[in-house]
Order: structure tokens, then C-alpha cells, then sequence
């Protein structure tokens, strides 16, 4: 049985505090339904303060705004951009398209289309997430999506220029200066001035995260993702100062966001628990880190490695980092999770920012059926199908007669009966009149 030293607030506050959430995030999607871009500005104005002639940037005003940004930035931007693309085109090549005979003159085949427009949600707000550009827009360009549009809220009034630019080199073909929910319903409906998507991609908040759930069906999206999580896995090997700074680095995200540490030492655990007690009153981003912590971290110890891993994937989480004597074997224990972070020289925050796999992650236990974005999720992975021996004709139409009559679909069976009749000659009792 694990021991709680630290326990987090009880799901039912949290669960209560999303029904606000899905109320307005229906009243604005009904509302940029009925009124298209009068509502999109009307939001705008109210939550972002930011209205101007267009939403949508020329390519003068990109360009112009790229060129604002320092170039070490722009390097940085384009060897992750890098990162990321090498590993979705590695994604792209395991998919394999067949085509494969299964009887003679019986052809099945595989192949993979991407969808023709996609959006990608770059958030904004208190962070300028470049990193989300690169995850959401490269990716969908390695997978050979024509239209992507981006959008990303203005900070504070300002442009984020080093977004911007990121979005550009990317390879977006539209980007909208626009945030929150009525952005995501713009790339959803459509408006005048913006063609709606087909799929929509990228982290937000509650409020971006719940729009896309409301329109999910009427548009494809990535996944379902809430706040960010942490797991730290550790033994008694781990030093409580690496853990406590790698809880705070997710913690930071978000006043909601979930850091868990979950280790076989006591030591460790009371050790993490204080250096984040010290380490928070000096972190700039403390407003967000310390009610995290406060309110959604937990600390359990647990009897042994096997427990460890047992608890781990009880939680699902988003993002595991491994801090014991040997990471890997999380490979072969561990089946419920969004992504593994190995080893004390592996943080969390290289997947966000730039090692290269995806950071768009499930939360909220989402883990326990879907991974996170990848090269795939842009795919619709579609089948054909050939019949061209006439053997093969009336034995595949003799067992189709056959397999749906005994389901009482008389319409298939004929169907069948059809094919058999014109490549056997069989009969066709129901057609005698």
C-alpha cells in the first residue's frame, strides 16, 4: 500500500469548476456560428483587446515581423523545427501502404491520405508557446497536409513576433493573430473570412481544450487535453533537488497543473517535498507553480519498484520522468502513459521544447487509450478494394448471399447474388418476374 504525504484537492472541486467552463464555451461557439466574424471580433475585443482590420497576416506583415526577431532565435526555431520534423518523416516512413491478392483476381489495398485542411491552436496568453508551432504545424506538413491555419493569440496587445516567426517557418499557410475559443470555433464553422478545417490541433486551456471537445465530430482533433502533468518516478538513488526543480518545471504551466512524485525512499520524498518548498519563493513563474502545488501535487511512497511502476500507470499521466537506478525498464513495465522521460540526463522539458518527439500529450487519464499528436494523426488511413477473376466473382457473391440472409439483409444478399449470377450464371429466384 503506498503512503500519501502529500494529497491534492479532491477531483470533485475540479470537476465542479468545469461546468462553468462548458457554458460559455457553448454560448461563443453558438454565437460564431450565427454571427461568423462580427462574434470573432466581439470576443476578441473582449478577452484579448485586440482588434484589427485583419485577423489574418499578409506575407508583407510576416515577413516584417520576422524580421524583428533575433537571429539566434530564428536559428534556435529552425534547428528544433528540425528536431521534430526528422522524427515525424521517421513516424511518416514506419507507415506502410500495401496492396496485397488474397484470392486469385482479389485485390485489397491500403493507403494513407492526409486531410486536406488543418488547424493548429498555438497558444498565447502569459507564454509565448513557439514550441507548439513546430509540434502542430511541421508535423502536419510532414504529413502532406495542403492548408494549414495557425492561430495565436496577441500577448497583452503585443504581437508575438517569435511565434510568428515559428509559425512561418513551419510552413503554415495562413496565420491569424486570434486566441481562445473563438478561434477554435473560426477554424471549425468558418466565418467570411476564415474556410473552416477539418482537423484541429494544439494545447490550450480549459476554455481552448473544452471548445474542441464540443466540436469534436463536426471536426476531427488531436486529443482531449486538460492542464499538464508530471510524474516522477523515483528510487532511492534519485536526488530530491532534480526531482523538486523537474515538478516545478510543469508546474509552472498552470495553476491546475498536476505534479506527482511517486518513490520507493521516504528520504527522497520528504528531501522533494522541501526543496520545493525552497526552490518556490524564488521562481519568477511562482503565481502559477505555487497553487499548482498547493492544490494538485502529490507525494506517495510506495514499498518497491513493482508497486512504483503499478501506481504509475494508475495514473496514466501525461508526461513520466524515470529517476531510478534503471529507467529503461519502464519500457517493458509501463503500458499507460503519454510519453517516458529516461533517466536523471532526460527531463520533461526537452520534449516540450527540443528534443524532437511531439509534446502534444493525453491528460486527464486519456493516456489509457490514445497516445499523443503524431505524423498519423493528420492520415486517414483508407482501404480499396479490386475483384476482377470471375472465380472469384461468384464464390465472393455465392457466400455474400449466404453470410446476409442469415442477418436477414435481403438487399445484400441480392447484391451478391448479382455478381455470381454474372460471372457463373446462377440463378436469380427473386428476379424471375
Amino acid at each position: 500500500m503506498a503512503e500519501i504525504l502529500k494529497h491534492a484537492v479532491p477531483k470533485a472541486e475540479v470537476a465542479a469548476s468545469l461546468d462553468q467552463v462548458r457554458e460559455t464555451v457553448a454560448g461563443v461557439i453558438a454565437d460564431v456560428r450565427e454571427r461568423g466574424d462580427a462574434a470573432v471580433r466581439a470576443y476578441s475585443e473582449k478577452f484579448d483587446k485586440w482588434s484589427p482590420d485583419s485577423f489574418r497576416l499578409s506575407a508583407e506583415d510576416v515577413e516584417k515581423i520576422v524580421a524583428s526577431v533575433p537571429q539566434q532565435v530564428i536559428d534556435d526555431i529552425t534547428f528544433v523545427q528540425e528536431q521534430v520534423r526528422t522524427f515525424a518523416r521517421h513516424q511518416l516512413d514506419s507507415m506502410g501502404e500495401f496492396e496485397v491478392e488474397t484470392l486469385p483476381g482479389v485485390r485489397l489495398g491500403q493507403k494513407h491520405i492526409p486531410v486536406q485542411a488543418a488547424g493548429a491552436y498555438i497558444p498565447g496568453g502569459r507564454y509565448p508557446l513557439t514550441a507548439s508551432a513546430h509540434m502542430t504545424i511541421v508535423t502536419a506538413k510532414v504529413a502532406g497536409v495542403p492548408r494549414v491555419v495557425a492561430c495565436t493569440p496577441p500577448i497583452h496587445g503585443e504581437i508575438p513576433a517569435a511565434t510568428v516567426a515559428a509559425m512561418h517557418l513551419a510552413g503554415a499557410d495562413e496565420i491569424w493573430l486570434l486566441g481562445g475559443v473563438q478561434a477554435v470555433a473560426a477554424m471549425a464553422v468558418g466565418t467570411d473570412t476564415m474556410e473552416p478545417v477539418n482537423l484541429i490541433a494544439g494545447p490550450g486551456n480549459a476554455y481552448v481544450a473544452e471548445a474542441k471537445r464540443q466540436l469534436f465530430g463536426e471536426i476531427g482533433i488531436d486529443l482531449f487535453a486538460g492542464p499538464t502533468e508530471i510524474l516522477v518516478l523515483a528510487d532511492d538513488r534519485a536526488d530530491p533537488f532534480v526531482c523538486a526543480v523537474d515538478l516545478l518545471s510543469q508546474a509552472e504551466h498552470g495553476p491546475d497543473s498536476p505534479a506527482v512524485l511517486i518513490t520507493t525512499s521516504h528520504e527522497v520524498a520528504e528531501q522533494t517535498i522541501a526543496e520545493v518548498e525552497r526552490l518556490l519563493p524564488g521562481m519568477p513563474t511562482r503565481d502559477f507553480a505555487e497553487p499548482a502545488w498547493r492544490n494538485h501535487g502529490q507525494v506517495h511512497v510506495v514499498g518497491s519498484v513493482d508497486e512504483l511502476y503499478e501506481l504509475a500507470d494508475a495514473f496514466a499521466f501525461e508526461h513520466v520522468e524515470v529517476l531510478t537506478a534503471e529507467p529503461r525498464l519502464a519500457l517493458e513495465r509501463m503500458t499507460q502513459y503519454g510519453a517516458l522521460f529516461l533517466g536523471e540526463g532526460t527531463c520533461v522539458s526537452f520534449g516540450d521544447k527540443v528534443i524532437g518527439t511531439n509534446h502534444v500529450l493525453p491528460t486527464r487519464g486519456a493516456a489509457r487509450y490514445t497516445g499523443g499528436l503524431w505524423v498519423g494523426k493528420y492520415l486517414k488511413t483508407v482501404t480499396y478494394q479490386e475483384v476482377t477473376d470471375t472465380a472469384s466473382q461468384a464464390l465472393l457473391g455465392r457466400l455474400c448471399g449466404r453470410a446476409s440472409r442469415v442477418e436477414l439483409f435481403e438487399g445484400h444478399a441480392r447484391s451478391g447474388d448479382v455478381r455470381a449470377a454474372r460471372a457463373a450464371g446462377d440463378a436469380l429466384p427473386w428476379n424471375e418476374a
